[in-house]
């Protein structure tokens, strides 16, 4: 039985190396490390979510406290309804890859990601497919995202060992490839390392 997608929101921003996507339900954000994917016309272009944010729609206009006298949050959203449509989940991913035709590629794609282009969560057995390199890991190395590169790698390990057959075995083969690609940094690897562990 094939899994179905889920979709998680709608791309706002775009560039080459990554894309803004907004959640259409407020606090739906996808986890940080997941593998998300969207269209650009026949080019899938993949991606992990390196950092969100949930504010305020209106730029500069802060969220102010309302429950000082409400019992607690669920109460808070159900007297001011209007909060839903006054805030915004919002989510960063990085590209990492693309699969044009039927192969994967672990680089950039060639063109951005469309604007009200739907993002979807990848399916487990997609993100399998697409960890069986780990030709991605160089370009979350090399990212510069609020979210300290160590949490991210960590994170995105940790959510693609758990649909592997053989989740050790992902991990370890994920570590000797970080070691490789960080050669001297021992400190970073190490700190990577201690966040995969099973």
């Amino acid at each position: 039985m094939k899994e179905e997608m889920q979709r998680v929101g709608e791309v706002t921003e775009a560039a080459t190396t990554g894309f803004t996507a907004q959640c259409y339900q407020l606090y739906e954000l996808p986890p940080l490390g997941s593998l998300v994917k969207t269209k650009e016309g026949e080019t899938q272009i993949y991606a992990v979510v390196g950092n969100a944010s949930t504010a305020g729609i209106e730029p500069g206009r802060r969220p102010i406290a309302r429950g000082r006298d409400t019992e607690n949050e669920e109460s808070l959203y159900q007297d001011n309804p209007q909060l839903e449509k006054l805030l915004k989940g919002e989510f960063f991913a990085l590209v990492v890859g693309h699969k044009e035709n039927s192969g994967i590629n672990h680089h950039l794609p060639p063109r951005p990601a469309r604007i009200h282009g739907f993002v979807y969560l990848c399916p487990d057995e997609e993100v399998k497919e697409f960890s069986q390199s780990f030709g991605f890991l160089n370009m979350l190395l090399n990212t510069t995202l609020p979210v300290p590169r160590d949490e991210l790698i960590a994170a995105c390990l940790r959510r693609m060992s758990k649909v592997q057959d053989d989740e050790s075995a992902f991990l370890v083969a994920a570590g000797k490839q970080l070691a490789g690609l960080l050669g001297g940094d021992y400190n970073q690897l190490k700190a990577i390392l201690e966040r995969i562990k099973p």
